[in-house]
């Protein structure tokens, strides 16, 4: 029936842009809060200062955009990395705390440095049994007492679920037993986020079919 088909085409268009719109309000929304819960909680301003602020949509986007930029910017001269080794060697010093901003420093770095490999690369794995494949990212490879209790060559992957991509499993598998995929990780997200309903090449496919 055409009412049918008139409903479905309008969740098509609707609903990417829905949950997209959701998505960034609730990501805004939680920033602002959180810039407005410091400032009063510190009491860096006056009640009326902090009403007006809170009427404002994107401040605290604005603002962390403005910290990231500014403090990039310091510590890429020499002084600025300086004090940021005094930093690092400071919360190294902190029972407890060191453990916890060592292993997040790392994962970070290893994640925005731009030698990085994690998530450089889309890869196809069987798991989670022989015969049965899925969507890897290769995260780098093993190394210490991981490495030396190994046979052969081997790699750390990282295994996303569907349709939330930001849980997963972490593997450490052969490299002969990897499959290098040409299709870019964000095409791989995608794919995965989808359920395989879209693959790399589908929407151009679809464009010259219409």
């Amino acid at each position: 029936m055409p009412i049918k088909k008139y409903l479905l085409a309008g969740l098509l268009v609707w609903t990417p842009l829905v949950i997209t719109v959701a998505v960034l309000s609730w990501l805004v929304g939680s920033l602002d809060g959180a810039f407005i819960g410091v400032l009063t909680k510190l009491r860096l301003t006056s009640p009326d200062t902090i009403y007006w602020l809170e009427h404002v949509p994107g401040l605290g986007v604005i603002l962390l955009i403005l910290v990231l930029l500014i403090s990039g910017a310091l510590v890429s001269n020499v002084a600025g990395r300086w004090w940021m080794k005094q930093w690092d060697r400071l919360l190294n010093q902190i029972p407890i705390v060191k453990s916890i901003y060592s292993s997040v420093k790392k994962v970070s770095d290893t994640l925005f440095s731009d030698g990085g490999n994690a998530f450089r690369k889309a890869l196809l794995i069987q798991y989670p049994r022989q015969g049965v494949w899925t969507i890897a990212f290769q995260t780098g490879t093993p190394s210490g007492e991981v490495a030396s209790k190994l046979d052969g060559e081997h790699i750390s992957v990282y295994v996303p679920t569907t349709p939330n991509p930001t849980s997963g499993f972490f593997l450490v598998v052969p490299r002969a037993d990897v499959k290098e995929l040409n299709m870019s990780v964000d095409e791989a997200l995608t794919y995965v986020i989808s359920m395989g309903a879209v693959s790399p090449g589908t929407q151009a496919i679809q464009e010259k079919r219409n």
